[in-house]
């Protein structure tokens, strides 16, 4: 299961000389919900190497509008706390996997 950022931990997490992939997404979404599976597989496939996790636009819309996230799912890569990368809509895990490969 890919990480929870918050709004209480979000800079520590994202702080960091290794890539990090933020999805922001929300229960209500469709695409989200597509997207949803890659980020916990890329999470997995990548512990070690690269934070993976998300951001529940609802209940963390302070995170979303520093980054200017108006549609979701949105999906940035970041590398030592700036963005590097940013897809916005449902995405193939290869595309996403891509990008992190391009961060490492």
């Amino acid at each position: 299961m890919a990480i929870e950022f918050t709004e209480a931990n979000f800079e520590e997490l994202t702080n960091t000389d290794k890539p990090v992939l933020v999805d922001f997404w929300a229960a209500w979404c469709g695409p989200c919900k597509m997207v949803g599976p890659h980020i916990d597989a890329l999470h997995n496939e990548y512990e070690g190497r690269a934070v993976v996790g998300k951001v529940d636009v609802d209940n963390n819309p302070t995170i979303a509008a520093k980054y200017g996230v108006r549609n979701i799912p949105t999906i940035l890569v970041m590398k030592n706390g700036e963005v590097v990368d940013k897809v916005v809509g449902a995405v193939a895990k290869e595309a996403l996997a891509e990008k992190l490969d391009a961060a490492l």
